[in-house]
């Protein structure tokens, strides 16, 4: 399988390999694997849940596709609240260099006009 299917499967577990996962859902494992795999299985219930959902996948041939389409569909998810930060900032610039601006005018306009009343 290529890499790009274990891109949502990425650093989640660090006791189990993922490709070992797929292989045990696609029943390629031998018993003794698929024992240590079961095994991992019973002392974590999110693995278990989820093991158990994916095997109730009706076409294991999908799997991949499933796979795929979950991983696109995270990166979009990922990638939307990336795109608000980034629009965000560009929309905040502008204020904040026109403040800065302000400020420093009236730094300028308040030190003319001490200056000016100093020297009557």
């Amino acid at each position: 399988m290529s890499n790009d299917l274990f891109n949502i499967l990425s650093n989640s577990n660090k006791d189990i390999d993922n490709q070992k996962l797929m292989d045990y859902l696609s029943g390629k494992l031998s018993d003794s694997e698929k024992h240590e795999v079961e095994k991992l299985m019973s002392d974590s219930h999110f693995m278990n849940d989820a093991v158990e959902g994916l095997q109730n996948v009706e076409d294991k041939n999908k799997l991949q596709v499933y796979v795929d389409q979950l991983n696109k569909e995270l990166h979009q998810q990922l990638q939307k609240p990336r795109d608000r930060r980034e629009e965000k900032k560009i929309q905040e610039y502008p204020w904040t260099y026109l403040a800065i601006i302000l400020i420093l005018g009236l730094c300028i306009l308040g030190y003319i006009v001490i200056r000016m009343f100093l020297h009557r």
